[in-house]
């Protein structure tokens, strides 16, 4: 068979060409679900809870997707410290327990401050501040991002916008003595849950 070689390479090359750039076996070969144990919670505090974030770092296939998830698990009473997305909406779907959340636009104003139980869904748009609080029965959510990668920047706590400013930046911008802008930038030491205060009700 005299160029029978020839014809296979052929082949070989009509059958590369029409397997595509291998996008498709990725998107077959992909790691469609994570779990999120309590042990692998990005935040915890033993008195307060925990958050979970899964992004396209732990799950790739949602860098396609442009999505990412974050599972809050608060205590009693506890509080999911005062953030805001800098990147993504998110849609908050409440799982268990009962809780209250507050949400307040750029520009101060408040758009929602309600009581909220299992079932309900709240949206939450991109810069606007949310605040958590856990009922007596605790607070459990799901939310999701509309960012393979959403980030969030903190208004309190030991990680938060203030601890990284200057106390006369804080003093002047607030019009506080600088004793009293030393107490807001230092206020809480945890990270982003916080346990409830001493004689805390809801």
């Amino acid at each position: 068979f005299g160029g029978s070689e020839e014809e296979e390479r052929e082949e070989r090359g009509r059958g590369s060409r029409r397997s595509g750039n291998g996008l498709e076996e990725t998107f077959c070969s992909m790691r469609l679900k994570h779990r999120t144990p309590a042990s692998s919670a990005d935040v915890f505090n033993p008195r307060g809870g925990r958050i979970t974030t899964v992004n396209s770092f732990n799950l790739p296939i949602l860098q396609y997707l442009q999505l990412s998830a974050e599972r809050g698990v608060l205590y009693n009473n506890a509080i999911y410290a005062p953030h805001w997305n800098m990147n993504a909406h998110s849609i908050v779907y409440i799982t268990r327990g009962n809780g209250r959340i507050q949400i307040v636009s750029e520009n101060g104003e408040a758009i929602f401050d309600e009581q909220v139980e299992r079932g309900q869904v709240i949206t939450v748009p991109q810069n606007h501040a949310v605040v958590k609080k856990a009922g007596r029965r605790g607070f459990e959510w799901i939310a999701f991002k509309t960012n393979a990668n959403a980030k969030i920047s903190q208004i309190a706590g030991r990680v938060s916008i203030m601890r990284g400013l200057p106390v006369d930046v804080l003093a002047n911008s607030f019009g506080i003595s600088r004793e009293e802008a030393m107490r807001l930038k230092h206020n809480r030491q945890e990270v982003s849950v916080f346990s409830p205060r001493q004689g805390s009700q809801q």
